[in-house]
């Protein structure tokens, strides 16, 4: 099993969804930096679930603990190793699920690659266990900002067939002001009553992250199979539920002509999204990721039990209705871990 990303700056992720812990281990960040603890808890504060009416009422505190590599405050540039307790896990709501593969999880595939899995909250495929990714990236996010001058933001620009139009060319200071994270106060209104109602229905909804890294310089990424677009894709597809990503004009950049799509020197144009062949060329960096509907809903639907039965199913138990909200500074933290990594990693081309 994987558990580990990065290059010169990586990550090793380790912990279940109702084990003792979820952590990680940071290795290969610089010494001598300042770790700010109030913004990590800040950050963890953003994820965490029973933070509204709209995510799962799971209430976890997640108070963390670094058990190394920091000192006096600042980083040793020792590991550093986050751990983060377990304490409002009710594994009774998974005894019985233990003999049924639920619909869109990982538990049929988990079982057929390693003939064994914890179902209690989906063990290891569990995206409780991105709480460690999160404050880790806290760092990362830290360095960059203070350091660097490169901030990182995502917002929520669409859940089921509501969106914010033209999301990239709006202001976005308005976005943590509500529990949805959407930028545009009107359109987070309507997303809360549409997720609201889906969540009475006892269904769930998807939807669309906008990221945006403003200040990047020029230079980051290593083509020809480490490029800084590949390395964020592998990153961001890291995070449960994610189904698709594109950069700049994405999609729809396949429409143009050559003369409508490439950017014009000396202009405000970004259809490349701020990476050109793999490198970031000093424009804000720009993607939109799509997550699916959340799998664990209270709506019957038809499952396959383990001794090959398909039979109607009702999961109950604490789920988000749509996941979106807590995605946000997910996706966040492994785009900082990326930016960070691959800042770090080009230092071996500067005199």
């Amino acid at each position: 099993m994987s558990n580990r990303i990065g290059h010169s700056l990586n990550i090793t992720s380790f912990g279940e969804s109702h084990g003792n812990m979820v952590g990680v281990v940071i290795d290969g960040f610089p010494a001598a930096i300042p770790i700010d603890l109030d913004f990590i808890q800040s950050e963890l504060n953003r994820r965490r679930p029973g933070q509204s009416d709209i995510t799962s009422a799971r209430n976890e505190s997640d108070a963390f603990t670094i058990v190394s590599g920091v000192f006096n405050g600042l980083s040793t540039g020792a590991p550093i190793c986050i751990q983060i307790p377990n304490q409002s896990q009710i594994s009774k709501d998974y005894e019985p699920l233990k003999n049924v593969y639920r619909p869109g999880h990982a538990d049929k595939v988990y079982d057929e690659k390693y003939g064994h899995r914890d179902y209690l909250g989906g063990g290891r495929s569990s995206a409780r266990i991105t709480a460690a990714w999160v404050a880790a990236a806290a760092i990362f996010k830290s360095y960059l900002l203070n350091k660097e001058g490169i901030k990182i933001q995502a917002v929520v620009s669409a859940v089921g067939d509501i969106s914010v139009k033209d999301i990239f060319n709006m202001d976005w200071s308005q976005a943590e002001s509500n529990p949805v994270r959407c930028p545009n106060l009107q359109t987070a209104n309507q997303i809360e009553e549409l997720i609201k109602k889906t969540a009475l229905e006892g269904d769930s909804l998807g939807g669309i992250i906008s990221c945006k890294v403003s200040n990047c310089p020029s230079g980051l990424g290593e083509p020809v199979f480490d490029k800084l677009n590949a390395d964020l894709a592998k990153a961001i597809f890291s995070i449960n539920a994610v189904k698709g990503i594109e950069f700049g004009a994405g999609f729809n950049g396949s429409k143009h002509k050559g003369s409508e799509n490439n950017d014009a020197p000396n202009s405000t144009m970004n259809n490349d999204g701020g990476i050109t062949a793999g490198i970031s060329n000093g424009k804000d960096i720009l993607f939109n990721t799509a997550f699916k509907p959340v799998s664990s809903i209270a709506k019957e639907q038809m499952a396959e039990y383990i001794n090959g039965d398909i039979a109607p199913l009702q999961i109950t138990g604490r789920h988000d209705p749509c996941v979106l909200p807590r995605a946000v500074p997910i996706v966040e933290a492994m785009t900082a871990l990326v930016v960070c990594d691959h800042l770090l990693l080009n230092l071996k081309y500067k005199k």
